[in-house]
């Protein structure tokens, strides 16, 4: 598979499980990982899904705009760049957001999560 594609794949899968079942998002991170969110620093699986998890809102929909994705030189990883929006449950206006992965290959085949950088955009 070419970096776009696993990039449109892993993308596809991160945003369905946070909409429909985040505390599965465990799984995606290692205790290595790193979260920013909105300038806030978590840092291991355990502590970023309980972040995610414990955000106060229930039900939402990602609708993904972009997806621009690099390799990083770094262990055959990958840069995963998106942009969208994002609609709470109950709320009339979606917000946009900005989000970074930096994934990196395990040795089962697939990716991890070692870096994310979540962004609201104000306008």
């Amino acid at each position: 598979m070419d970096a776009d594609s696993v990039a449109k794949a892993f993308v596809e899968h991160y945003y369905s499980t946070f909409d429909n079942n985040r505390h599965a998002l465990f799984s995606l991170y290692q205790d290595n990982s790193m979260l920013t969110f909105e300038g806030d620093k978590i840092q291991g699986a355990q502590a970023i899904t309980t972040k995610l998890t414990s955000l106060p809102f229930q039900h939402c929909h990602h609708a993904i705009s972009t997806v621009d994705s690099q390799p990083s030189g770094v262990n055959s990883g990958m840069l995963v760049f998106v942009s969208g929006t994002l609609q709470l449950a109950g709320e009339q206006n979606a917000l946009k957001f900005s989000q970074m992965f930096h994934l990196i290959p395990t040795q089962q085949g697939s990716y991890y999560v070692l870096n994310d950088i979540f962004r609201l955009n104000y306008a």
